[in-house]
């Protein structure tokens, strides 16, 4: 079995089939690219791998647990980020703060903690904030980071994108046209 295994996936929407029978297997630390012309139905099978569609037929084993039906939030947790084909970033949010709500998964504080803000729930909180900082760093967009993402530009956005992707530490990373909309220099 592979680290991710789609199924014979069928997606139809109003009588038109967006994904007829797709199988796809993908070993873990295996690099791979879904190539296809506009209308293929790559994203809608992006959206099938992670939750925000349910397969009319088929299945999705990840890390050999079924996860077709499993709501989005709760694949991410078990380790399946990606980022989106239209940027989906919290336009009123800052570059730092968009990387640091990704992390909300893999926190441990509990609502007392918060409230009543513990010294775990700082030591945590220092924790997200120096990972948002590295990834902001890895992208480059550390000197960005208290800037609004409404106002970075398209592929400063398209970069915060794949860092918020990258917070969850996820086992296997779903770029959707990562580029698209970016100039040579950008890419």
């Amino acid at each position: 079995m592979g680290f991710l295994e789609a199924l014979s996936i069928s997606k139809v929407f109003g009588g038109v089939a967006a994904l007829d029978h797709v199988d796809l297997s993908i070993k873990e630390g295996e690099i791979l690219g879904l190539i296809g012309p506009n209308g293929a139905g790559k994203t809608t099978f992006f959206n099938v791998l992670t939750g925000l569609y349910k397969p009319d037929k088929g299945e999705i084993l990840f890390k050999d647990q079924r996860i077709d039906g499993v709501l989005p939030h709760e694949i991410a947790a078990r380790g399946i980020a990606r980022t989106f084909q239209n940027i989906r970033l919290f336009p009123n949010m800052t570059a730092m703060e968009n990387v640091m709500v990704a992390r909300h998964c893999r926190t441990r504080s509990e609502f007392f903690r918060t409230i009543f803000v513990t010294p775990s729930f700082r030591r945590e909180e220092q924790d997200i904030q120096k990972s948002a900082r590295e990834l902001l760093r890895d992208v480059g967009l550390l000197d960005r980071g208290n800037a609004l993402a409404k106002n970075l530009p398209y592929g400063e956005q398209r970069r915060l994108e794949i860092a918020r992707a990258l917070a969850l530490e996820p086992k296997l990373l779903l770029l959707d046209e990562p580029t698209a909309g970016m100039n040579p220099s950008e890419s």
